[in-house]
């Protein structure tokens, strides 16, 4: 594909200190259609060159004047202190450019597992998905898992090779490695072609021509390909013509094209959009972030190939009622609706949204409804409220840039949208919808913290409703039983990084252990004698009561018989003792636990016509269960979770081996296909603690587990003296 002028400059956004800062207003106005925007997500491992490739795009098309560094954090994307700090990128980015008429909104996704949420949410804004792989790596377990995620979101992929530039970088291997791993529809629209040593240009094997490097900021010379490099192409010309000729609606054309005739490239070029809208079909590009080759390909492809935002599939749609709604079309003039895709606060700007637009258009002044459904149990309460848009944005990574408008298929930035947080619903205010949520990532590392002072508890509840806002891979829970504060996690970088932006925002904090939420029982019967006899002048305090205490089955609750005859304890006060009971079977007996799964028989006791009150009873209730329990066996109970455990069949064996030295009851194992089995157990929850971490180190990256809480176990002894003791 030839490539056009890729060169349409913009005018550079300032950096600011803070995450995200206002800039001057850019030199063009936003696009009117959406057939003239791309929303292209980068995605691919961590270390596979997406950050550096939207810095060489972007400095290509005049968006920045030149490149930043990692190294130096000096990057559009990873402008916040957490990926400066990681060296990789921790959060979605959107940085738009412009090229051949066409505004590219490049969403730059984290690569590593623990930011799969922000992965998630920038597939959920994008119509195509831009794979980077390296020329020089192995394609590991995470990246076919990128590759899985972007499959379920449904969403259309093209291959990008980078870092051609390295001394190791090896296309042919590359694309081999994409093959196997990827499947046979991934081909090359081009070739590399080297000179001296250096790769310093492409073959186009569609067009048959060859770019050659230039100096300076202009655009790359092409040439006819010689007669050595038509020859040495053409098997792999023949793959991919047979390869955009088998998704054609046009029959005829694989009979024409074996029957020797020449198929026009005009054709071909609109057979391979087709085929790549429909995701059956994933070209592979060639770049170089360093050097500029394959750039002007690579923009010149996403303009003219890649589906625009009106062949973006519709996301389901709902009335606030939960009644279903038809989703609106991809039409600038339609019913407004858009979805915040992330969240962000800035010391000076506030709440911070980034939004797609996927009908109508926003502009500044317009009244809108927010709605939030459906994300109660990661702690985001639902919610409705009508707004008004103040401020609109084009953002550029940290930097805003003012619009007048944005229309259906494009990307903004809003600020000051009152409760807005990420996942959010944005629509008009008479004709308010809800988009059904995209599926958020479960957090499996429990990472329990408190306010390093009780000055610093205010603070650290005002952060925290920030942090979770914007980030929905988050969970947030106060534990009832332990009373502890646990943020659940996707790994330790998320913890990291999750726990960094509350010092940000200036929490002063500490992380302590997470207490697993035992709880004790009865092991045998038991009697207990409750005797709360005070006197000291007026009324007096005087009960007595006799208990006998025995245990239930696993999931039995708890059960209060009254079997007191003669009214030796008048009637209201035998509530009373049942109160003092549950009271103290809260604080517990033993251990500090709560007491579950109890019978517990009043058999008698006494009363004073004067001094017998409610509160003497109950004291007395909860004496007579604490002298039970002393007289008698306590157990302690463990929590208990059914684990589902996905690795590749490399790794089944120390995953098993793993989970037995957890104290895991293994209930089976089942193959999934492509290499993956599926290992069913059942672990305590003090065993999986840091499982999240220690799992992808046992496996390479490659392992994944679920959990759900099954019922409580006795513990066994020695975990009991060491729960004890702690």
């Amino acid at each position: 594909m030839p490539a056009k002028d890729a060169r349409v400059p913009a005018k550079a956004a300032a950096r600011g200190t803070s995450e995200l800062r206002r800039a001057d207003a850019s030199d063009t106005l936003p696009p009117e259609k959406p057939e003239q925007i791309r929303n292209v997500a980068l995605v691919g491992r961590s270390g596979s060159g997406k950050t550096m490739l939207a810095e060489a795009l972007l400095a290509a098309t005049g968006a920045i004047p030149r490149k930043g560094s990692i190294t130096d954090g000096t990057t559009v994307s990873d402008s916040e202190p957490a990926a400066v700090h990681q060296q990789r990128s921790v959060a979605l980015s959107v940085v738009p450019l412009v090229a051949g008429g066409i505004k590219v909104n490049l969403l730059d996704t984290p690569g590593y597992p623990d930011f799969v949420g922000e992965l998630r949410a920038g597939l959920r804004a994008a119509d195509t998905a831009l794979f980077v792989v390296s020329a020089v790596d192995d394609i590991d377990a995470s990246t076919t898992a990128l590759w899985g995620e972007c499959q379920r979101a449904g969403v259309p992929r093209a291959v990008v090779i980078s870092r051609l530039d390295h001394p190791r970088a090896d296309f042919d291997a590359a694309l081999a490695r994409c093959q196997r791993a990827f499947g046979e529809a991934v081909l090359p629209l081009y070739l590399p072609v080297s000179e001296g040593g250096g790769i310093t240009g492409l073959l186009g094997l569609l067009a048959g021509t060859v770019s050659g490097r230039t100096t300076g900021d202009a655009p790359p010379v092409y040439r006819n390909a010689d007669d050595v490099e038509r020859v040495g192409s053409e098997a792999a010309r023949g793959a991919l013509i047979e390869g955009i000729i088998a998704e054609s609606e046009d029959e005829s054309l694989m009979d024409r094209y074996l029957g020797g005739e020449e198929i026009p490239a005009e054709i071909l070029v609109s057979d391979l959009v087709t085929a790549m809208a429909r995701g059956s079909f994933h070209p592979v590009l060639a770049t170089s972030a360093e050097t500029g080759v394959g750039l002007a390909e690579l923009l010149d492809v996403v303009t003219r190939a890649f589906p625009d935002p009106t062949e973006h599939e519709r996301p389901a749609v709902s009335h606030l009622d939960g009644s279903p709604a038809a989703p609106p079309d991809c039409d600038p003039a339609g019913p407004l609706l858009g979805e915040v895709v992330r969240t962000t606060t800035d010391p000076f700007l506030g709440r911070v949204c980034l939004v797609r637009i996927f009908s109508g258009t926003l502009r500044e002044d317009t009244a809108v409804h927010v709605a939030g459904h459906g994300l109660e149990e990661r702690g985001h309460a639902d919610h409705d409220s009508d707004e008004r848009v103040s401020h609109l944005y084009s953002p550029l990574g940290a930097s805003l840039r003012p619009v007048p408008y944005s229309v259906a298929g494009d990307i903004c930035a809003l600020t000051k949208v009152g409760p807005a947080e990420t996942g959010d619903t944005i629509s008009a205010k008479e004709m308010p919808l809800l988009i059904r949520p995209w599926e958020m990532p479960e957090p499996l590392l429990p990472v329990a913290i408190e306010a390093a002072s009780h000055g610093d508890e205010d603070a650290l509840a005002r952060s925290l409703g920030k942090v979770a806002a914007g980030d929905p891979a988050l969970r947030v829970e106060r534990n009832s039983e332990t009373h502890q504060l646990v943020l659940w996690c996707m790994g330790e970088a998320h913890a990291d990084v999750v726990l960094g932006r509350l010092r940000e925002l200036g929490v002063n904090l500490q992380t302590v252990d997470v207490v697993t939420p035992l709880r004790e029982t009865f092991a045998g019967p038991a009697a207990g004698h409750g005797r709360h006899v005070k006197q000291s002048g007026g009324h007096g305090q005087y009960a007595v009561c006799d208990i006998a205490v025995e245990p239930l089955e696993r999931g039995g609750g708890f059960e209060f018989v009254d079997k007191t005859v003669g009214g030796v304890i008048p009637g209201p006060f035998i509530a009373s003792v049942e109160k003092g009971v549950r009271g103290q079977m809260q604080k517990g007996v033993s251990a500090g636990f709560p007491v579950v799964d109890i019978r517990v028989t009043l058999l008698g006791g006494k009363a004073h016509s004067v001094d017998s009150s409610d509160a003497a009873f109950q004291a007395a209730g909860a004496l007579a269960l604490r002298e039970a329990a002393a007289a008698g066996r306590i157990q302690l109970l463990e929590p208990v979770s059914a684990v589902t455990v996905s690795v590749s069949d490399e790794h089944v064996g120390a995953v098993m081996s793993d989970l037995s030295s957890r104290r895991a009851r293994l209930t089976g194992s089942t193959s999934t296909g492509g290499d993956l089995t599926e290992v069913a157990a059942e672990v305590p929850d003090q065993e999986l603690l840091r499982y999240a971490i220690e799992l992808r180190a046992l496996t390479a990256g490659s392992g994944r587990f679920d959990r759900r809480y099954l019922r409580h176990e006795p513990v066994p002894a020695a975990a009991a003296r060491a729960a004890t003791k702690d």
